[in-house]
């Protein structure tokens, strides 16, 4: 008897590609390094015909403007008969390697191509030429299928008081997980200092990261004209590095197809068991600000699943966007992870190309695998501002139950208590979690989420020149300020 079933899914050809040119008349745009990746991950497998027998091309979206890359994809590639599909902003990226799974383990597919990529530095070097640098343009073309989050990754009342983009929420929640902690502000600046250094060290390694180049703790700790502070306590090289020019490819297809196409076992990855929560809660409503009930039970369910503990995973990529989502992570995986976090280098060092990254990390989970195949990894996934969670093992020894696969959401829902957010409360009110946004070298502005009195929550913000000093220097979660028409002040 096999050891899997005829239609496991099975992971046999991975590629990630980088290109680093200042002249961006030179350089590829996007959809092209998505072909090559693919191209290069089908030679990876050691079967060019991959490509021609794929039956769906999955993509992300991202910055660029291509309404169905998969078909461009799809023509450049041979792949005749392939149907596209195209996830928008808010779909898990970890749910496109779920679906590719799915299909094949029920038949519905032989062949998937997973890719995505991004162009960010391309268009960084156009721009600072006074160019634009050209995609190709697609006219009434629309994918196959395209997948849509069902509801909004933020709200008024948040964007309202300055919150715009994604380190601001980050910044905030982590405030809120210190204080649960008991960290002090230096030793909280401290612990992510370190974690981020040591992630620098393992891009260096990597020979598909972004950064090659190890930073000190000391560095990444303290704003500096090449490091400034974004939103305390947040530096730039906290930050997710997205102006780069990246992208992966990935094939998955059935065990049977691969022993037919007489690819190595040696090259094969099986996807063991992933989870996925899709329950949607904007930050500033969540009871818990500093947790992730999505990730607890996300992880809790796919070790069951895959047959593994924390105890016994030597290789991980916990999804770093920002240092909160790592150290929720390992707060609500019970700090069970004694090795390191990531094997990429993380989105500050390996590079975080928007709505990809996920791919990148599993071309090097898979090219870990395959050296050391005794070994289960862990690939962790985030969408938007932590609304979504997602895991996913891989080996390269099958899942003796069979590849499995659970949505959580409703099991996440019932366990996420959320708030009601109002806006311009008036009155005293307790911060739940905070931060303060800078401009240029400036702090601009603080902004504090608050437990009101009768348990529903507000967002404000204040930009007195006292507070934003006083914000950045001790622990403001707890404390009482006085609430007004969106601001906040001291209390007296």
């Amino acid at each position: 008897m096999s050891e899997y079933s005829p239609n496991t899914p099975v992971l046999v050809g991975v590629a990630a590609v980088q290109q680093r040119l200042d002249d961006y008349r030179q350089a590829l745009e996007p959809v092209a390094l998505m072909e090559q990746a693919l191209r290069s991950a089908a030679a990876d497998a050691g079967c060019d015909g991959l490509l021609s027998r794929a039956d769906e091309i999955l993509v992300p979206r991202s910055l660029w403007g291509y309404s169905d890359p998969g078909r461009l994809l799809a023509d450049a590639l041979g792949s005749v008969s392939a149907t596209t599909l195209l996830a928008e902003f808010g779909i898990l990226q970890q749910s496109l390697l779920s679906r590719a799974c799915q299909r094949i383990a029920a038949g519905e597919a032989q062949v998937v191509l997973v890719t995505g990529g991004e162009a960010r530095y391309r268009s960084l070097c156009a721009s600072k030429a006074g160019a634009e640098a050209a995609e190709t343009r697609q006219v009434d073309v629309a994918p196959d299928t395209t997948l849509y989050p069902e509801d909004e990754l933020w709200s008024a009342v948040e964007s309202d008081s300055g919150l715009g983009m994604p380190v601001g929420y980050y910044a905030i929640m982590d405030s809120a997980l210190r204080a649960k902690q008991g960290l002090s502000i230096d030793q909280h600046r401290d612990q992510m200092a370190a974690m981020y250094a040591r992630f620098s060290e393992i891009a260096a390694t990597n020979p598909d990261a972004w950064s090659d180049d190890p930073v000190s703790a000391a560095h990444i700790r303290n704003h500096s004209a090449a490091n400034r502070m974004l939103a305390f306590p947040y530096t730039k090289l906290h930050n997710s590095q997205w102006n780069v020019d990246q992208a992966a490819g990935l094939i998955l297809c059935s065990a049977t197809l691969a022993e037919e196409l007489g690819i190595e076992r040696r090259k094969w990855v099986f996807p063991r068991a992933a989870t996925e929560s899709n329950f949607m809660s904007v930050v500033a409503s969540r009871k818990d600000l500093g947790g992730s009930a999505g990730f607890r039970i996300a992880a809790q369910v796919a070790m069951e699943n895959a047959g593994v503990s924390f105890d016994e995973l030597r290789l991980c990529e916990l999804y770093s966007c920002f240092p909160h989502a790592v150290r929720v992570q390992v707060q609500e995986f019970g700090g069970r992870l004694d090795g390191d976090l990531s094997v990429t280098g993380g989105m500050s060092f390996g590079g975080g190309p928007l709505n990809n990254f996920v791919f990148q990390a599993t071309v090097r989970m898979a090219q870990l695998l395959r050296q050391s195949p005794a070994e289960v990894g862990l690939v962790t996934t985030v969408s938007g501002m932590l609304t979504k969670q997602a895991c996913a093992l891989w080996s390269c020894r099958p899942n003796p139950g069979g590849w499995m696969f659970t949505d959580v959401t409703e099991q996440v829902r019932q366990e996420s208590e959320v708030c009601e957010l109002v806006a311009d409360y008036a009155g005293e009110a307790a911060v739940a979690g905070f931060t303060v946004l800078h401009q240029g070298t400036d702090p601009w502005r603080a902004v504090a989420v608050f437990d009101l009195p009768d348990n529903r929550r507000t967002v404000a913000y204040s930009e007195d020149p006292r507070l934003l000093r006083m914000m950045q220097e001790q622990e403001c979660c707890g404390a009482v300020f006085k609430l007004a028409q969106g601001q906040f002040e001291a209390p007296g």
